[in-house]
């Protein structure tokens, strides 16, 4: 997403410094990352080469059209604002392109420090949850530590065991959520991980369930109650969720809601939005002409 891409914005009202600010970064995710030609993307780019779209701006030139012109990926991808923290603060606001020497150690920074801004997304919400509160101390204290690698500079970011924090930080997060739906008395079922790729669930309970990471491709989820459901890092890529409950549901995020499908009985965060590509009103279903409307045969 470059400059004047729809920026993403996250659940909460947190910190700005995790709202992307496309205005405050150089398009490093029109750059950094390799890019397949697929259902996301029109086109293959490899690591580290601007995309075609990317103007001297550091703007997309097609920003307005992107699902038009086969980019949803694009709109859905939420760096959650770890473009302008590499942008301003590590590189000092030295951009890629007049400052060829270090572009090479900023496309390095960039992914390292995405996976940072993330966790201190998840545990910027985390420290929301009340009935975390005996994890409190401990979610700070993470928060905190993931703040201080942050800070750090090129050489440092890029040295960093990610993984091993990210893996800390996680173990963490599951506590807390396992901890928030017990106390809610909403301990559902465990989908974690799950493939759950086109899976039929209209309908379903899924109150409190552990669906971390959960595969919902293209899942039919209308009507279904996701209250108090841990979401964690599952993936909605064209989710159905059309009369779907989510206004209660934990770690769920905007690119998450943009990248499913739905409509106004989608129940949403109050804090989250409909994305503009959603079906935002409701078409009643067409009879055929001259036939007249049958009701159901009881059974």
């Amino acid at each position: 997403m470059s400059r004047n891409a729809e920026a993403v914005v996250p659940p909460t009202d947190g910190p700005a410094s995790l709202r992307a600010d496309c205005e405050r970064c150089f398009g490093l995710c029109c750059v950094v990352p390799a890019f397949s030609a697929s259902s996301d993307f029109a086109l293959d780019k490899p690591a580290g080469q601007a995309c075609r779209n990317l103007q001297p701006d550091f703007r997309c030139g097609i920003h307005r059209d992107l699902r038009e012109r086969g980019f949803p990926g694009c709109t859905v991808f939420d760096c959650f604002g770890a473009g302008q923290q590499v942008s301003q603060v590590t590189f000092g606001g030295r951009d890629w392109r007049t400052d060829p020497e270090n572009a090479a150690r900023m496309f390095e920074v960039f992914p390292v420090m995405r996976q940072l801004h993330e966790l201190l997304w998840y545990l910027t919400e985390a420290l929301a949850l009340r009935p975390a509160d005996p994890l409190r101390t401990e979610l700070g204290a993470a928060r905190d530590e993931t703040e201080r690698l942050g800070g750090g500079d090129p050489e440092t970011l890029v040295g960093l065991d990610v993984a091993t924090h990210r893996q800390n930080v996680n173990a963490l997060l599951l506590r807390t959520s396992e901890l928030v739906r017990s106390r809610a008395g909403r301990s559902g079922s465990d989908h974690r991980g799950a493939d759950l790729v086109g899976a039929d669930l209209r309908g379903a309970d899924l109150a409190g369930a552990n669906l971390r990471g959960a595969y919902l491709i293209g899942a039919d989820l209308r009507g279904a109650d996701l209250t108090m459901a841990d979401l964690t890092g599952a993936d909605l890529r064209g989710a159905n969720l059309r009369g779907a409950d989510l206004r209660a549901t934990i770690f769920l995020n905007q690119a998450q809601v943009d990248a499913a499908k739905g409509d106004v009985t989608t129940g949403l965060p109050p804090a989250l939005r409909s994305p503009a590509h959603w079906q935002l009103s409701i078409t009643p279903a067409r009879r055929p002409a001259g036939k007249p409307h049958r009701k159901p045969r009881r059974r």
